[in-house]
């Protein structure tokens, strides 16, 4: 995203890729228009929220219109940066590691897993979902040399730290954690956690306690 876009709030920002996937699946459906009411049910996002979201980028629809989805995909495609791929190392190759190597976020056109670590002599020198997996202590040499910027943390808990201070030394500038670690990181790089044990907790005590909502 360009300077002026960055301006925009965060919850905003945190929703551009959800419109993108679903105007993507409405232009492979041949559907020409959509109305913000169609984006609300389909996004779980209240229209008042959408058509704010969208006034922030002067992507406004006609009344009694709607959207030209054609239009609104080639604007988020552009606001999303999606004609440049960004490569991403992928840190820990257990069994989730290997579950994001085979799907490789391959309905995302401009993210790919490009690299993966881990200590097992057994999957070290080898493709998994076409990705090579290097030794853990070839992080520095590696992401500078394929010039990556982003990281998915998947390793065990005991070594997230020290791996994330490998990162850090390897001038990566995001990484998405989903370890239960919560990292220290300097204020240059941006981090995501996320906690699958916790997000479950909460999933099941809203269903306990707010079973109408």
């Amino acid at each position: 995203m360009n300077q002026e876009q960055n301006k925009i709030p965060r919850a905003t920002a945190k929703r551009l890729p959800l419109y993108y996937r679903f105007l993507q699946n409405l232009s492979a459906s041949g559907k020409k228009r959509v109305s913000s009411a169609e984006l609300s049910e389909a996004v779980k996002v209240d229209s008042a929220t959408i058509r704010r979201d969208f006034s922030y980028f002067g992507a406004l629809g006609k009344k009694g219109y709607g959207y030209n989805v054609q239009s609104l995909l080639t604007f988020f495609s552009s606001a999303l940066d999606q004609d440049e791929v960004t490569k991403v190392a992928l840190i820990g190759v257990g069994n989730l590691g290997t579950a994001f190597l085979n799907y490789n976020f391959l309905k995302n056109n401009n993210t790919k897993i490009e690299i993966a670590f881990d200590v097992d002599p057994s999957k070290v020198g080898t493709k998994i979902g076409d990705v090579p997996v290097y030794e853990i202590h070839q992080i520095g040499e590696k992401i500078k040399e394929e010039d990556i910027q982003v990281a998915i943390l998947t390793v065990p808990v005991h070594v997230a730290q020290s791996i994330t201070d490998e990162l850090i030394k390897a001038d990566i500038k995001g990484i998405l954690n989903f370890t239960p670690a919560r990292l220290n990181v300097p204020s240059s790089i941006r981090i995501h956690h996320i906690d699958l044990a916790v997000e479950l907790q909460s999933l099941v005590y809203f269903l306990k306690n707010y079973p109408e909502d």
